[in-house]
């Protein structure tokens, strides 16, 4: 008995042995995760980050994508050493090699990219730095079910939570088309611009790589005249807020039975460039050439420097020709690039010669942070410009004069024009659905003065500063989804050209009352997003300013009374 139980009790001792052994041989899985920053430690959305095991017979590599707080984070990786490459547009490579992937823990990283400037600045203060100690970058922590995957590619789409997409609305991170169905102007009284008719308009966002995008656009116009434009935009780095863009469009339109053709073109180059860890410098130019048989261009740069003086304060310095046309209310990549096919300036008419409108404007700003959701800006600016352009209503003789062909209103150079000015803004975002702004600002604008019977329009127009003040409120109604931005801007006095027009388009505010509203629609027919818009600017008719003078009666509309409505559908 005694021989059995020790018998027992080895082959129990052995076998527990083995257990132990072969929990210990096999092989757990680990985690990594991580966050890409920029120099100045700002999350970077979009960067595409290939993790690939080190040693022979190791797996494919997988590819991430960080989402919007610039996280990435892979799921059950065996343990190992592993590289890890981050790529993003405007910024130089990087590569960690030896990241070592323990069993049932996750590794964190953070990474920074560096620009070229970034790169020369170091090498500069350090010719040779000491070699890097992953140490110092790396550290372990136990696997948490909180830390899950941002983005994957699975099959050649973009998923999130690591899931793959099974088909239907598995895959789509957004819209990829835009059908709009609409009747009015955007900025009607010129032949520049879209003309107040019935048009049919189409966005396609085609992705390029991980994160590229190829938009395309174009809009077709049919009543008494065909209108026809086509815009292309290419966006690396896959969005309108960030990193560089370039835009090309191209529009015709027909002045009426048998009459002359209109032809724009223009494009455009924007970008940014971080400058160590407080300053960016964006910069960009556009070329524009339109006509009506003659033609004319011009060459528009635009320069911006940001610097970031504390966590709460900013200071900005601005040159620009003309302030951006995006300006749309929700405003998004598909909606940007219909935008860009009503981007055109004004085209004007004088002494038989076409020429645009055309300006200088430079502003210095300054930024105080209140807070996590409100902000205050002062600034103050100069604008110059050698043709401006003013907008009326009447049947004129003066070719000077250029009717719009589709109305009774026509645009007029109304000459030169040089002023100082000052503006104060407040925002405040309340909360997702409800954000508010508020503008006062001193700036000058064209003025009818010392209108006689012997004096012609120009010369009766004389700069003029007038005070102004602003308030916008723009969210969403809960459940409904109804988008809301209203708006209205007081003057002190008459104008016949617009005051402080890089103010209007930075905190998207327009002369007197204005509404725009965005009704989500439910789905039929196809499956997708309807949503009916309405834009009505000018609803009260404002700022009017009837004159007599030597070229006869007319009416300056510093701001036209405009509806335009439709539908769109996305998909």
């Amino acid at each position: 008995m005694r021989f059995g139980r020790i018998r027992v009790l080895c082959w129990a001792s052995a076998a527990i042995v083995f257990l132990t052994i072969s929990a210990q041989a096999a092989p757990g899985f680990g985690r990594l995760s991580g966050v890409v920053v920029d120099p100045s430690g700002t999350p970077q959305m979009g960067a595409s980050v290939l993790v690939a095991a080190e040693g022979t017979g190791a797996s494919k590599a997988l590819e991430l994508l960080t989402n919007e707080r610039g996280q990435f984070s892979t799921a059950r990786l065996l343990p190992g050493f592993y590289t890890v490459r981050v790529t993003l547009a405007g910024f130089l490579p990087t590569i960690n090699q030896h990241i070592r992937v323990t069993s049932n823990l996750t590794t964190l990283l953070k990474i920074e990219l560096d620009s070229v400037f970034t790169s020369l600045d170091r090498l500069r203060r350090d010719p040779q730095p000491p070699p890097m100690d992953t140490e110092e970058w790396k550290w372990v922590l136990r696997t948490s079910s909180a830390t899950r995957p941002v983005l994957q590619w699975a099959e050649g789409k973009v998923t999130a939570g690591g899931e793959v997409p099974t088909g239907g609305a598995a895959g789509r991170q957004r819209a990829r088309g835009r059908l709009e169905l609409t009747r009015g102007a955007r900025r009607p009284g010129s032949v520049a611009n879209l003309a107040d008719s019935p048009a049919t308009a189409f966005s396609y966002d085609q992705k390029i790589g991980p994160t590229s995008s190829l938009l395309l656009a174009g809009q077709m116009s049919y009543e008494r005249s065909a209108s026809a434009g086509i815009a292309v935009m290419w966006l690396p780095s896959g969005n309108v807020q960030s990193g560089p863009e370039t835009t090309l469009v191209l529009r015709q339109t027909k002045l009426g039975p048998g009459g002359p053709t209109f032809r724009g073109l223009r494009t455009e180059h924007a970008s940014q460039l971080a400058l160590g860890d407080r300053f960016t410098l964006h910069y960009g130019a556009e070329y524009v050439l339109a006509g009506v048989g003659l033609a004319t261009s011009a060459l528009r740069p635009r320069i911006k420097w940001d610097a970031r003086i504390s966590p709460n304060w900013r200071a900005s310095v601005l040159l620009a020709a003309r302030p951006s046309s995006n300006d749309e209310l929700g405003t998004n990549e598909l909606q940007s690039a219909l935008s860009e096919l009503d981007a055109l300036p004004a085209l004007l008419w004088r002494n038989g010669h076409p020429v645009l409108e055309s300006g200088w404007h430079e502003e210095i700003g300054l930024e105080r942070r209140l807070g996590a959701h409100a902000s205050l800006e002062v600034a103050t600016f100069r604008d110059r410009a050698r043709h401006v352009a003013v907008f009326g209503r009447g049947q004129m003789a003066d070719p000077d004069f250029f009717q719009d062909f589709f109305s009774d209103s026509f645009v007029y150079d109304g000459g030169r024009s040089n002023s100082w000015g000052s503006r104060v803004a407040y925002r405040q975002k309340f909360s997702d659905d409800l954000e508010v702004a508020a503008v006062y600002a001193w700036a000058g604008a064209l003025a009818p003065e010392d209108v006689a019977a012997n004096v012609g329009l120009r010369e009766a127009l004389q700069t003029r500063d007038r005070h102004s003040l602003s308030a916008r409120v723009s969210g969403r109604v809960p459940r409904l989804g109804t988008k809301i931005r209203a708006s209205y801007k007081w003057l002190s006095g008459p104008i016949a050209s617009r005051q402080d027009l890089f103010g209007e388009a930075i905190y998207q505010l327009d002369p007197y009352l204005n509404v725009s509203v965005r009704q989500p629609l439910p789905n039929f027919l196809m499956n997708g997003k309807w949503e009916a818009q309405a834009d009505l600017h000018n609803l009260l008719a404002q700022g009017y300013v009837p004159i007599e003078h030597r070229d006869g009666r007319l009416l300056l509309v510093p701001a036209f009374r405009v509806l335009r409505g439709g539908v769109s559908f996305q998909f």
